[in-house]
């Protein structure tokens, strides 16, 4: 019903709008607080890229900070990446994510990207300390996961990912509509990507391209769509878009069991999906948290952002300048 409200289809959000009202006369004093200096805001030693988000749900943020990690890895900087940890609980912050740190502790998030990216990658709720955790790394850039409201952290640029099909939906704050920050807020930011659908003028256009499917026991990789007898599964912000993504790939899909985003898995209650011996599929995000308990006919989907327009390489030009210190024209 929630999806129905915010996509505009539903005139119940009228309803809402008193909290929405509320919602965001809040967050721009919010915002104004640190801009006029009634709050404080620090600034880091190094520069700070923020890759967020401006609406509610899986918009595809954490490809994107794989994606520029990686691109960055690949000109030559250590990135460090900062996370808040939703869906985490440690006993203590910052905690620096190795190869030993589980899910309940860092969030399913930080564990993918440091995966993914061998990157180090710090947690904290105050993103300030996890900033500092990462400066003994000698780190020369920080990319924090989400964040964009989070102005107490000073930043050297920010992007922001959309989802292209959704777009806005109604446009409201929430929760009558999906909006953390209205849409005028993308007149500020360095960068709009925008996640499939059609990218406006200005917009960087992404794709998710998906690669072989992975075992969880064995690693093995396989076409997804060779697999037998699936029952998909996502516990991730927008559960449609896996779906559609396995549906493209020709996968047959049996049965779509969705979750909520960050969702705690028991073994027990995935084991219950496939009682015949079917084979569940899910998302890289999930495989993280099940793996411990992985059974041999579950499976898992990477997938990649691939942005191809000179856009994106402007945007990286930049960000390796102001590492640099110079501008992009000397760096070339």
């Amino acid at each position: 019903m929630i999806e129905k409200i915010w996509a505009g289809r539903s005139p119940l959000y009228l309803l809402l709008l008193p909290l929405s009202w509320l919602y965001g006369a809040i967050s721009t004093l919010i915002r104004l607080s640190y801009r006029w200096g009634w709050r404080k805001s620090w600034q880091a030693p190094v520069p700070v890229v923020v890759v967020g988000n401006l609406t509610a749900g899986g918009n595809g943020k954490t490809p994107v900070v794989i994606w520029l990690v990686e691109q960055l890895q690949q000109r030559g900087l250590k990135v460090g990446v900062v996370s808040r940890g939703y869906g985490g609980k440690a006993e203590h912050y910052p905690l620096r994510v190795t190869a030993e740190t589980s899910t309940q502790q860092a969030g399913d998030e930080p564990v993918l990207i440091f995966q993914r990216t061998g990157a180090p990658v710090a947690v904290a709720p105050k993103r300030r300390e996890a900033v500092e955790a990462l400066l003994a790394e000698q780190v020369d850039i920080v990319v924090t996961d989400d964040g964009l409201q989070h102005y107490a952290l000073q930043r050297d640029a920010e992007i922001v990912v959309v989802d292209g099909v959704r777009r806005f939906g109604n446009g409201w704050w929430l929760p009558a509509g999906p909006m953390r920050e209205r849409a005028g807020r993308l007149r500020s930011v360095d960068a709009v990507i925008t996640n499939g659908g059609q990218a406006q003028p200005g917009e960087i256009a992404m794709t998710l391209h998906a690669g072989m499917a992975v075992n969880l026991l064995t690693g093995e990789r396989r076409a997804a769509a060779s697999l037998p007898h699936v029952v998909a599964m996502a516990g991730i912000g927008h559960p449609p878009r896996f779906f559609a993504t396995l549906e493209a790939l020709g996968v047959q899909i049996a049965r779509r069991v969705p979750f909520a985003d960050h969702q705690a898995y028991q073994p027990d209650q995935l084991a219950a999906l496939t009682p015949a011996g079917e084979t569940l599929l899910m998302t890289e995000k999930d495989a993280v948290k099940c793996r411990a308990f992985a059974q041999a006919s579950w499976w898992y989907l990477p997938v990649n952002a691939v942005m191809e327009s000179a856009q994106a390489t402007v945007l990286l030009d930049k960000l390796v300048a102001q590492v640099k210190n110079i501008t992009p024209e000397t760096a070339k």
